[in-house]
């Protein structure tokens, strides 16, 4: 009887022992994908953010007034324009 019931008992400890290993493993596999899933909710923001960005910065007024200010370009006209004839033996005049 007594060895019926050490068995027992060594069964119920290492039942217990792997019910409480489970729960840990469970709640620390549940804040892994919390923080998982934080940091996907904070990357999409930051994608939002960036594509706004991305946008503004590809603005063709943005994109003049630069050309203008920083490169001082001009609006292409006659009076500036060359213009390059080939001759009939290939090179260019």
């Amino acid at each position: 009887m007594l060895r019926i019931n050490l068995l027992l008992l060594l069964a119920v400890m290492t039942s217990a022992i792997f019910l409480v290993h489970t729960q840990y493993e469970s709640r620390r596999l549940f804040t892994e994908l919390d923080r998982a899933e934080a940091e996907a909710r904070r990357l999409a923001t930051d994608q939002l953010r960036l594509q706004v960005e991305k946008r503004a910065q590809a603005a063709p007024q943005r994109i003049e007034t630069l050309a203008r200010e920083k490169l001082q370009m001009k609006q292409a006209s006659q009076a500036i324009t060359q213009y390059v004839h080939e001759t009939a033996a290939g090179t260019a005049q």
